[in-house]
């Protein structure tokens, strides 16, 4: 009786195993998006009272690192243009490290820009685009993308604003520059490396989006990456993450591959935020959630 009994609860703690493998591996690896190329659409909402309420539903989409064309081939392109066109967001933000070829350039910036947004497309450079960042600049430019090479925009509704803050080089730039439009109201930050936030001060009106680390491009069901690009380690690896001064960060995984065409467990993504003005005294409150590219 015993033998058996025992046989049982082995038998339970195999499957409970067996399931929790399971869990981690689809949470980590599964691509939920009905868009080749595209592994899940990543969905934030952010709720803050320094977002005008003018600014209620207002939604950007953020994609990075597209190392045009690695994995991230034509076929996946066009795959990420029409998710772009499902999803009809507001702005469309570009995070950098974009091409393996200057000659592919005016057809990236050609199909991005091609989706309608009704307050524009822009695009910070990442670490493998300072080389050639002029040239990058005209064929957005040409392409109806707007360059923010240590740059800040106006993003106004009704006479409300927000601002946006594109930082060029994440090692050299500017110190300050950000901190000072933060004081001003609700900043939207633009930085290939999650990085920025810890080193630089943001101030307290703050939202950074970021690339960069790939999600780790390979790790073991997400838990561990050999690689992660960022000093900090695993901190700001992937999807939303906080600084010592609660300034919220989202990293995207991005779009393409560096060095090995290979992904695992690390779902290549576009980030998809939505704005809301928060009417009641509290903190700030984040929602979040992976779903189908629907």
């Amino acid at each position: 009786m015993k033998n058996k009994s025992l046989v049982k609860i082995s038998a339970r703690a195999g499957y409970s195993l067996a399931l929790l493998l399971f869990i981690l591996l689809f949470d980590s690896c599964a691509s939920l998006s009905k868009y080749k190329g595209v592994g899940r659409i990543r969905r934030y909402t952010i709720e803050q009272q320094s977002i005008p309420a003018e600014f209620d539903g207002f939604t950007i989409a953020f994609l990075s690192d597209t190392h045009y064309p690695s994995k991230f081939t034509r076929k996946r392109l066009a795959e990420t243009v029409r998710a772009l066109n499902d999803l009809s967001p507001d702005l469309i933000l570009l995070g950098g490290d974009y091409m393996t070829d200057l000659s592919y350039a005016d057809e990236l910036f050609a199909s991005i820009g091609s989706s309608p947004v009704p307050y524009g497309t822009y695009a910070v450079l990442g670490n493998h685009d300072t080389r050639n960042a002029d040239t990058l600049c005209k064929a957005m430019l040409r392409n109806g993308i707007s360059p923010l090479r240590d740059t800040a925009d106006t993003i106004s509704i009704d006479g409300a604003r927000i601002f946006l803050c594109g930082v060029e080089n994440y090692r050299t730039s500017d110190k300050q520059w950000v901190e000072r439009h933060t004081a001003d109201g609700f900043t939207i930050v633009a930085v290939h490396s999650p990085d920025y936030a810890c080193d630089y001060s943001l101030g307290g009106n703050a939202l950074q989006l970021s690339g960069h680390t790939h999600g780790g491009q390979v790790t073991l069901l997400g838990l561990y990456a050999p690689e992660t690009n960022s000093k900090y380690g695993r901190r700001f690896l992937s999807g939303l993450n906080y600084t010592t001064g609660n300034i919220p960060v989202i990293t995207s995984n991005g779009l393409g591959t560096s060095r090995r065409k290979i992904r695992f467990c690390a779902p290549s993504d576009i980030i998809f935020v939505t704005l809301q003005h928060d009417k009641k005294k509290r903190p700030r409150v984040i929602t979040t959630k992976d779903r189908p590219g629907n």
